[in-house]
Order: C-alpha cells, then structure tokens, then sequence
C-alpha cells in the first residue's frame, strides 16, 4: 500500500528512492511506539499525507539553483527526508528544538546512509541569530510549525539575499498569507508565489507558498518566541 500510492508520482521515483521512503516510514512508526512522532501510521495514509505532501514542495521553476536548504521544525523529518531522498545533491540542515526527535532523525540519517544532511538541535530564534546560520541557505523550509505570520519570522533570517522561504500550508492558506504579507516585506521577503497542491485521494484545500527573500531582515529579528507568538508583526 505504502509503494502503491506512491507508483504515480511525476517525476516517478526510482527503486533505490522508493526503498529508501519505505526504510524511512519503518523507522517512524517504530519509534512512533513509544515517542510522539506522528498520529498519521497507516501506509498509505502516511505516503499521501507526510510524503507525497512534503514533496509537493519541490517546484523546479520556483527552486532553481537551490544547494543548500534548512528545514525549520522538521520535527519527524518533514518535508525534508523525503525532499532529501528525492533530490539526493542537496545539502539539508534539519532543526528541532526536541531532542528526542533530533536523536530519532539522526538515527533515520545514519540508517538511510544521507550524505549531506545535519541535525541541529536548537531553537529557531536563537539558531537565527548565529553567523553560521544566519542568511546562509538558498532555501528555507516549513511545515505545520506555526501560522504564516509566525513562521516567516522563525524561517526568513535563515535565508540569504536572493533566497527562498517555502511554506506548505493547509487550507487557510489565503487567510494566513493575507495576514502574513506585513510581517513578510518587513522581515526582507519581496514576491510571494502561490501554488496550490491536491493531493492523490483527499478533497482538502492545500498550497506552498514560495517567498523571494529580497533584502537582508533586519538585525533585530527574530525576536524571542513569546513575542514573535503574541506581538504581529503590522
């Protein structure tokens, strides 16, 4: 079930990648047992609603160039193992501020044989600080962390000038990026691109919202995590 409904994606994975995702989907489920990963265990559930969903962040057109990526509470590693095992030649940085999930996804790393891909166990606000993450990424992405207005001030300081801030959201997608587009032109984003995403079998509304990072975000953000949840950015 779980190599079936993914059989039809466009590009098709190969072997090696399909027995990679399913290596990947074991590990959760078996951690899954005793830590919190994920409610979603069912295989082909979990191959529409984490895999073929983390994938859909890839657009060619909008992700041109893109090395290196860091992936904003990637908690049980989505988008950015299947994106990884997908696209092997780019570099991912993966960031968690749980250390048990840092501790699973680097067993998943290991096992899978991942080159190029570290796990940084921190908080996003206090990493975006640090010179060696600070704009230092072609992309940034995230998924089901925060609202939009929230989540752009944790991913934008990671993304250097001429960057991509990726964001896959659900199906109040209009609305959060409506109250979004303040915080994003003052944090350094420019042109906002939508593209909406139906996945295989599901009626539900999703996009990924590409976000071109158009001048440095000012030395003063992030600010601290109660702030950024409480205070908006107008």
């Amino acid at each position: 079930m779980f190599r079936g409904a993914l059989a039809k994606l466009n590009p098709a994975l190969d072997e090696a990648q399909l027995d990679a995702l399913e290596k990947f989907y074991r590990l959760v489920v078996e951690v899954n047992r005793r830590m919190n990963l994920t409610a979603i265990t069912e295989p082909h559930e979990f191959a529409i609603k984490h895999v073929i969903d983390s994938l859909s962040a890839w657009h060619e057109d909008n992700l041109r160039g893109v090395e290196r990526v860091a992936d904003i509470g990637t908690g049980a590693g989505f988008p950015a193992i299947p994106l990884k095992i997908f696209r092997p030649q780019l570099q991912f940085t993966l960031i968690d501020s749980l250390n048990k999930r840092v501790e699973f996804l680097r067993r998943v790393v290991a096992e899978l044989a991942l080159d190029g891909v570290t796990v940084i166990h921190g908080r996003a606000e206090d990493l975006a600080r640090q010179e060696n993450f600070r704009e230092q990424f072609d992309a940034v992405t995230a998924r089901a962390v925060a609202r939009l207005n929230v989540l752009a001030e944790y991913c934008l300081p990671f993304a250097k000038v001429g960057g991509t801030f990726v964001a896959l959201k659900g199906k109040s997608f209009r609305e959060e990026l409506t109250e979004a587009r303040a915080a994003i032109k003052i944090l350094g984003g420019g042109k906002v691109f939508v593209r909406e995403v139906h996945l295989p079998t599901l009626d539900d509304k999703r996009a990924v919202i590409y976000v071109d990072k158009l001048k440095p975000t000012p030395a003063k953000f992030p600010r601290r995590e109660a702030l950024i949840r409480t205070v908006q950015l107008k």
